[in-house]
């Protein structure tokens, strides 16, 4: 695969003066890749290790996890910031979360915003952060006594409570049939996107409730009361959950166009045998469509939702739901838009009843699998604390096999207007152990031609080679730097190398490359040889 160098600054005769390099036959590791990993809040699953930790406890624990999971080559975090009608932040309309301090409503002592505070942690590690949100589940028990007064659920009056809210199971939640409800969650994800500097809103699975045996739910007279043309409830209750989508969608790109809006929904969206023209060749006893009422099918082909990562949480070869199948199935439904997979890190040498997740090379053949697709973008793990136990050494093959190189977050080309502006390398000095670049970008005229981070890549030599080996890039720069300077400590004295800087938006959208600079290392200092003929990918 050959690729030209491409900068707006070239003279057109030196760009049809390209050469070419053989194509190599080693296959290399991605270099745009989401890693990410699923951070539950939610009973303590993953952060804060328990209730009522010190502020200090808190954010050491945060900065461990973070620490962790980029040596294991990740690159995002999704953390669930909303895990029950409460919130990980500090909201003027959600309640403070007992999963953070003990106690509903109760702010952290002394005071600080987790959620600002995680987003910094996170991009001071160049990796992503996506808010994850729980939309509809307004408690996880059923003991409202112990609801912070400005819950909903306990604020509003008691024939308002009966327009918000439905008792399924041993749970409350947010009725999806009512538009004040609607209203109500597209304010609480305005809030997110407003004050803090995320790059995604995060919805999981739980839309309409996960069924109960011999409890139906009860919203026959919603639907009897406003049908809205609809001679089917099921289709009225998956009508119910587009509005929303819909509106979470228009709303984010309205105000931070380059947040991405993505669902990680149950794995199996209808069986083959509920519909043998569109379902997968799977068993499921669940299905988003039918029983979640969550159509993420038709989200993906309106634009509605940027990505999807499915629950895959099942392994290759296991009959009811194949791990395979199932990939194979949602690449072939993605609209264009991004795919990640969802990999169940917690049933790894724990889950009985399927023998294969006793075998060390589950994961390892699940990602082989994602690589080898061409449709599938990346990986989640659910969740943190698995990975940080190691069942099966899952966390060495992660370092030492599936994510030893750096990667960036694939980019989202339909969502950026324009490239960001090409960088140009204006710059080289060195000193006894390093060479030093720092580099501009001119013609910036529109919010998608701003730079965010930078990849500089090196080559051994006086030429330009395959951007796609991992080995030559060097280094991402901190997103949102201020200083565009990088120092390259590991020159060798007397040895050419050539440099090329990369520039990428907020939609991980690459620019055209800089102009290649020739540097040699010498003794005590760097030299830039004058011109470079030749560019080559």
């Amino acid at each position: 695969m050959y690729r030209l160098i491409r900068s707006r600054c070239l003279p057109a005769l030196l760009l049809a003066c390209t050469l070419s390099l053989p194509v190599s036959a080693q296959q290399y590791l991605p270099t745009a890749e989401l890693r990410g990993a699923w951070i539950a809040t939610v009973v303590n699953i993953d952060w804060p290790s328990a209730p009522g930790l010190s502020t200090e406890r808190q954010q050491m624990e945060f900065d461990s996890i973070l620490d962790v999971l980029k040596a294991m080559g990740m690159n995002a975090v999704f953390v669930q910031v909303r895990p029950a009608g409460d919130a990980l932040y500090h909201s003027a309309v959600v309640p403070w979360s007992r999963y953070l301090t003990g106690q509903q409503g109760l702010a952290p002592e002394p005071f600080y915003d987790p959620l600002e505070y995680m987003v910094k942690a996170a991009h001071a590690r160049h990796m992503e952060f996506h808010a994850w949100m729980n939309p509809y589940r307004a408690t996880f028990d059923l003991d409202t006594a112990s609801l912070a007064p400005n819950h909903p659920l306990r604020a509003l009056p008691d024939k308002r409570k009966s327009e918000w809210f439905f008792r399924y199971g041993r749970r409350w939640y947010f009725n999806p049939a009512s538009p004040l409800v609607r209203q109500h969650l597209i304010n609480v994800v305005k809030e997110i996107v407003v004050k803090y500097d995320v790059d995604g809103i995060h919805f999981d699975d739980y839309f309409y409730p996960y069924k109960e045996a011999n409890e139906p739910l009860q919203d026959y007279n919603y639907y009897a009361a406003d049908p809205r043309g609809f001679t089917v409830i099921e289709d009225w209750r998956r009508d119910n959950v587009d509005r929303l989508i819909e509106g979470v969608s228009k709303m984010i790109k309205s105000l931070k166009p380059y947040v991405r809006f993505g669902v990680s929904p149950f794995g199996v969206w209808r069986n083959a045998g509920q519909d043998p023209l569109n379902g997968s060749q799977t068993r499921a006893g669940i299905t988003c469509y039918d029983d979640l009422y969550a159509d993420v099918v038709k989200w993906m082909k309106n634009g509605w939702v940027d990505y999807l990562a499915p629950q895959l949480y099942w392994s290759i070869g296991f009959p009811p739901a194949d791990y395979e199948i199932l990939l194979d199935w949602w690449s072939r439904h993605t609209y264009g838009k991004h795919l990640y997979a969802g990999h169940a890190a917690y049933k790894i040498n724990n889950f009985p009843a399927d023998p294969n997740w006793v075998k060390p090379d589950e994961i390892n053949r699940q990602i082989a699998m994602n690589r080898s697709n061409g449709l599938v973008q990346g990986s989640i793990f659910f969740s943190v604390k698995p990975l940080l136990r190691n069942p099966l050494g899952v966390q060495d093959s992660l370092i030492g096999t599936l994510f030893p190189n750096q990667a960036r977050v694939p980019g989202m080309e339909w969502l950026s207007k324009s490239p960001p502006a090409t960088p140009q390398i204006c710059r080289v000095g060195g000193s006894l152990s390093s060479v030093k670049l720092a580099w501009h970008a001119c013609d910036i005229g529109s919010r998608d031609e701003n730079p965010y981070y930078f990849a500089i890549y090196r080559f051994d030599g006086q030429s330009v080679g395959d951007f796609q080996n991992p080995r030559h890039l060097l280094a991402f720069t901190p997103f949102n730097t201020e200083k565009w300077i990088f120092e390259d400590p590991t020159a060798a004295a007397g040895e050419y190398y050539t440099y090329v800087v990369i520039a990428y938006n907020r939609f991980n959208v690459e620019s055209y490359s800089s102009d290649p600079v020739v540097v040699k290392k010498t003794k005590t200092k760097a030299k830039r040889k004058k011109k470079l003929f030749g560019f080559l990918f």
